[in-house]
C-alpha cells in the first residue's frame, strides 16, 4: 500500500529531467544528435591539417594549407571587407532593431500586428528572394553595386532579427520601475538611461551578435549585391571551391569557424559579467 501511494505522488510530482540522462536511449539519441550536427564540422577541420592536396584523402598532418591561407593575399582582403561590413551593418541594424523592438512592445497604434508582420518579413521569406528583392531596388534607382549595397541590404536583413531579440528581452520587463523613476523626479531621458537600457543591455548584445554573426556568414544577398571584385570571405571561399575542395579551402573555412566562436564566446563572458555585476 505504501509503495502504491509513493507512485501515486511521483506521477503528481512529474518526472525529473534528470532522470531521463540514467536511461541508455537517451544517451545514445544525444551522441546522435552530436555527430549528425558537429561530425561534418569536425571532419572539414580535420582535413585542413591534410598534408595531400586532395581534400579528402588523407596522407599525413601538416600546417602548410593555413600558412598558404594566411598568406593568399586575395583573401586578406576578403577577409577585411567581411569584418568591416559586418561591423557597419551591425552598428546601424542594433540601434535600429533596438528602436524598432522597443517600439513594438512599448506603443499601440492602428494596425500594429499588420505592421509587425511586414516588419518581420525578412525572417519568414527565402533569403534568395530577399537578395533578388535589394538588387533590382538598386538597379531600379541607379544605384552602382559595391560594398555599400551589401552594408545597406545586411542592415535591411539583420534588423529584424535584433528587434524580435530586444522586443522578447522587453518582454519581463517591469514597468513599475519607470513609474517609480518618474515619481522620483527623473525626466523620461534620464528614466530611459538610467532604467529601462540596462535592462534592454543582455538583449542588445545577443542581437548585435546575431546581427554580426548572420553579416558575417551571409554567401547568398552578399553574392548578389556585391560589385565586381567586393569580395566578402564566404563569397571568395565559394570562388575557391567551384574548381575544387582542397585542404587550403578547408583551412579558410575552419579560419572562419574560430572566429566565428570566439567573437560568440567573447559576448557571452561579457554578457554573463555584466549580469552578474547588475545583480551585484
Amino acid at each position: 500500500m505504501t509503495d502504491v501511494v509513493a507512485s501515486r505522488r511521483r506521477r503528481r510530482r512529474g518526472v525529473n529531467p534528470l532522470e531521463y540522462l540514467k536511461r541508455p536511449w537517451m544517451w545514445l539519441t544525444l551522441l546522435a544528435c552530436f555527430l549528425f550536427l558537429y561530425f561534418p564540422l569536425v571532419t572539414l577541420v580535420a582535413f585542413s591539417f591534410n598534408s595531400y592536396k586532395r581534400g579528402f584523402i588523407w596522407k599525413g598532418f601538416s600546417l602548410k594549407w593555413y600558412e598558404k591561407a594566411l598568406n593568399n593575399q586575395s583573401l586578406h582582403e576578403a577577409f577585411f571587407n567581411s569584418m568591416h561590413v559586418a561591423a557597419v551593418s551591425t552598428v546601424v541594424s542594433t540601434a535600429l532593431g533596438a528602436m524598432l523592438g522597443l517600439a513594438l512592445y512599448r506603443y499601440w497604434f492602428p494596425w500594429k500586428g499588420t505592421y509587425e508582420g511586414i516588419a518581420h518579413l525578412p525572417i519568414v521569406i527565402p533569403e534568395i528572394c530577399m537578395a533578388v528583392a535589394m538588387v533590382t531596388f538598386f538597379w531600379a534607382i541607379g544605384i552602382e553595386l559595391s560594398l555599400s549595397t551589401v552594408i545597406v541590404s545586411h542592415i535591411a536583413f539583420t534588423i529584424p532579427f535584433v528587434a524580435v531579440v530586444v522586443r522578447a528581452r522587453m518582454a519581463g520587463f517591469d514597468k513599475s520601475l519607470e513609474e517609480a523613476s518618474r515619481d522620483l523626479g527623473a525626466s523620461e531621458w534620464q528614466t530611459f538611461w538610467y532604467v529601462t537600457f540596462p535592462y534592454m543591455i543582455p538583449g542588445l548584445v545577443a542581437g548585435a551578435l546575431m546581427a554580426f554573426v548572420l553579416s558575417l556568414d551571409d554567401f547568398v544577398i552578399t553574392f548578389f549585391t556585391a560589385g565586381v571584385g567586393d569580395n566578402t570571405f564566404p563569397v571568395k571561399i565559394y570562388s575557391m571551391l567551384r574548381f575544387s575542395v582542397t585542404p587550403e579551402v578547408n583551412a579558410a573555412s575552419t579560419i572562419l569557424i574560430a572566429i566565428t566562436l570566439s567573437l560568440t564566446l567573447v559576448a557571452m563572458i561579457m554578457q554573463s559579467r555584466w549580469t552578474k555585476g547588475h545583480k551585484e
